[in-house]
């Protein structure tokens, strides 16, 4: 069974979320416009488990009107505030509005933390008829372009040393969304980030593996800080490297 604790529900997590996590999300909207051009914009969008809130305000390029949903007030807190976006504190799977009200639903890297038949029915409800429901993730490959000794230190040291913790492991299956009542389509992307030093030690110390350890005590943040930053300084062997990093997007509807 899936671990109830909300491992982002902590300020300073938060604070670091909001400071750290690269803004990929409009690379995914270009997707999206793509896949979906007739419908652009969307009217009246929502975006469940919205964190901090970066994928909220990527959803402007898209829709004129956003929704922000999360069930973390302290991720909440570290929202920038816009008239066309609205943030409500709710969990997923019961949210405080109105049946048939959005033209798009979105989850960006919240689906896996989710009860997943009990949201699916939710965004089934809220959904204006044959619109869309998008789901999408995106996250550090634990490589380094051009340096094939990094990725042997994040699988071998730092995920030994920092385990994941308990989540559902598959963030959407097929076999969920049929059983649901959803037709998909799936597309797959990499693509490399630069990063220095600094940053993609910043980076990790948003992964939910850290938070774990260190908003529950057993370690600090400064000496988590400063262990990464002692083991990746020898990969830095100029300013910037390039990291990389892989998505996916779920494009689906109800029939």
């Amino acid at each position: 069974m899936l671990d109830k604790m909300n491992y982002f529900a902590y300020r300073t997590a938060a604070e670091r979320y909001a400071m750290a996590r690269p803004y990929f999300h409009p690379l995914v909207m270009e997707k999206v416009a793509a896949h979906w051009l007739k419908r652009i914009p969307f009217a009246r969008a929502l975006d469940v488990g919205c964190g901090t809130g970066m994928s909220t305000r990527a959803l402007l390029l898209i829709a004129d009107q956003a929704i922000g949903t999360d069930i973390s007030p302290e991720m909440l807190a570290q929202t920038e505030q816009s008239p066309r976006i609205q943030f409500v504190q709710a969990p997923a799977e019961k949210l405080p509005f109105a049946s048939h009200r959005f033209d798009l639903i979105t989850s960006c890297m919240a689906f896996h933390w989710f009860d997943q038949p009990r949201f699916l029915r939710e965004a089934a409800r809220l959904l204006k008829k044959g619109a869309p429901l998008l789901i999408y993730g995106h996250g550090f490959a634990g490589a380094m372009q051009g340096n094939p000794d990094f990725a042997e230190w994040n699988n071998q040291i730092y995920l030994q040393h920092y385990p994941n913790p308990p989540r559902q492991s598959v963030s959407v299956s097929q076999q969920r969304l049929q059983q649901t009542g959803w037709l998909h389509e799936t597309e797959v992307f990499s693509h490399t980030i630069p990063m220095s030093l600094e940053q993609l030690v910043r980076y990790l110390l948003t992964q939910s593996n850290v938070i774990v350890r260190v908003e529950q005590g057993s370690q600090t943040a400064e000496a988590v800080y400063d262990w990464l930053r002692d083991s990746l300084r020898p990969f830095f062997r100029q300013p910037f490297e390039q990291m990389q990093f892989r998505g996916h997007i779920w494009y689906c509807r109800v029939p």
